[in-house]
């Protein structure tokens, strides 16, 4: 294992005195990131940083939040522990970083008359990620920002003198309502204008009143956002060297800059946190359905080659009279694909390999696909163990918290339930074809064939990210947690062991009832 990531590490160091093509492309370029202080964000600025030597400025579009300003913001980006490579070796990173303040959900960006000169003047790559991911976002906001963003963004691009590509980060699931997805952009029933001005006309109670109607096949306001900011993209996109990048549920890094990286509980990872904390016991899931995970690091890693290559296609005659934009649906193959029955199967493995010592009871979980079987399973083992032990806290005068607790996991739960039941056929062949034109210097620098994945390292370095990451837990702790898992397990096998017991008193007392009855 030792041997394994110190190759990675290896790996991840950059001979500056050897380009690619994807670097001389981002020599001397101005780039602009919406979305940088997210998830992704924070990788593709890292790896621009690290591997990509020749880029002069890198604005990052930003709002102020809580009393803090942007240059703040900004600066607290950096103390990410994702950034600490980056900070000792290099120490002139932040010549490289400019803070713009701007806001999605405000006309035209938020942007000062200077800023939108500078941007126009100055900006040829464009990384649009900014976006609310929340899937029970109220559609006012989810329009202004996932939508009008977007608008705003293509507005923007129109304007500048120097551009050189423009990437729309979407997701893999615009358009789920489907079984099969392609790489290339659908029509929609709604007209993007006309929900932009329902969301700046309408009252809030009137659109939270027809939102089911909107969204029509659409399971989420996130989902159907997104599907018409496509739409925006298509209809905005004329004289634009713009392409539009779907990634599949992005997790944790694989290897650059280290493994295992996550600064967040959405998705999957909020199943493995809630599981191997005790809290989460089963989840409505069907265990054959293909696990369309990506790691962040291979993510950005082809969203920048695709950066180049929309650049490399608007230049092409052939496309450029066509005026099909290009589409990447950045998705697990079928040669290496993982199903949900089998990343229960492995996340449990390094669960019980390495436990927390924030956990509060053991390891007790199981996937479902049938309705009644999880509805029984959440009353008789999230529900029913959370009044006890908050009427125990209440007789204690302690604030109870835990039914509480549940319900905001059961809300997440229903959340994804949608997406970890059902299969999906996404079609790549924009993504592998990019591949296989890349030569075997940009391969190298910015890896990202999901055919070479290896699931098990990679779901290992995962659950040990959550622990270390998430749940404050570094791994120094791990033989204190195997003592406590090892306490847990005993406790857990006694509680069956009573509650067997108290089930078969029931049993036998009615039985004996019932003989009494018929003796009688």
């Amino acid at each position: 294992m030792t041997k394994k990531m110190d190759e990675m590490e290896t790996k991840n160091i950059l001979d500056e005195k050897e380009e690619s093509n994807i670097q001389k492309f981002f020599d001397g370029s101005n780039i602009l990131i919406t979305g940088g202080t997210g998830f992704l964000g924070k990788i593709l600025i890292n790896k621009l940083l690290t591997s990509c030597p020749g880029i002069n400025i890198i604005y990052l579009l930003v709002r102020s939040k809580k009393n803090k300003s942007v240059d703040t913001r900004v600066d607290e980006i950096f103390d990410d522990p994702v950034f600490e490579i980056l900070k000792r070796s290099s120490t002139k990173y932040s010549f490289h970083i400019k803070g713009i303040a701007g806001d999605c959900l405000k006309p035209a960006l938020g942007l000062s008359i200077y800023d939108r000169k500078m941007l126009v003047e100055s900006v040829n790559i464009v990384f649009h990620m900014a976006a609310t991911v929340r899937f029970d976002e109220k559609l006012k906001t989810a329009i202004k920002i996932n939508v009008h963003g977007a608008y705003d963004i293509m507005t923007l691009c129109k304007e500048m003198k120097s551009l050189k590509s423009v990437v729309h980060v979407s997701t893999a699931y615009t358009h789920c309502p489907q079984k099969t997805i392609l790489e290339k952009l659908y029509p929609i029933q709604n007209d993007a204008k006309s929900l932009m001005l329902m969301a700046e006309c309408m009252p809030d109670k009137l659109l939270d009143h027809i939102t089911p109607i909107l969204l029509g096949k659409w399971p989420n306001t996130y989902t159907f956002t997104k599907a018409v900011a496509e739409d925006v993209i298509r209809t905005c996109s004329e004289q634009i060297p713009v392409g539009v990048f779907r990634p599949g549920i992005v997790i944790s890094t694989y290897q650059d800059p280290v493994c295992g990286w996550i600064d967040n509980f959405y998705g999957p990872t909020g199943v493995i946190a809630g599981a191997g904390t005790g809290l989460l016991r089963t989840l409505r899931c069907n265990p054959k359905a293909v696990a369309n995970m990506v790691p962040v690091d291979l993510c950005v890693n082809s969203m920048i080659a695709a950066s180049w290559d929309i650049y490399e296609r608007h230049n092409c005659r052939s496309t450029k009279s066509s005026g099909s934009i290009p589409v990447y649906n950045f998705c697990t193959t079928s040669e290496n694909q993982l199903t949900w029955g089998e990343f229960t199967a492995k996340t449990t493995k390094y669960g019980l390999m390495y436990p927390t010592l924030t956990a509060i009871w053991y390891l007790c979980y199981s996937n479902t696909t049938n309705r009644v079987a999880h509805m029984i399973s959440i009353c008789f083992l999230h529900y029913l163990p959370a009044l006890l032990i908050d009427i125990l806290c209440l007789c204690l005068g302690k604030k109870p918290r835990l039914l509480n607790t549940y319900k905001k996991i059961h809300k997440f739960m229903n959340v994804i339930a949608y997406f970890s039941m059902r299969d999906w056929d996404f079609r790549i062949d924009n993504v592998e074809d990019l591949w296989n034109r890349m030569t075997n210097i940009d391969k190298q620098i910015f890896f990202f064939d999901m055919k070479q994945l290896d699931w098990d390292f990679f779901l290992q370095q995962y659950f040990r990210g959550i622990r270390r990451y998430l749940l404050k837990d570094p791994l120094e702790t791990i033989p204190k947690a195997l003592i406590k898992w090892n306490r847990l397990y005993w406790q857990h096998q006694c509680l069956k062991a009573i509650i067997y017991v108290i089930i078969f008193y029931i049993f036998w007392f009615f039985l004996k009832c019932l003989f009494g009855v018929l003796l009688a």
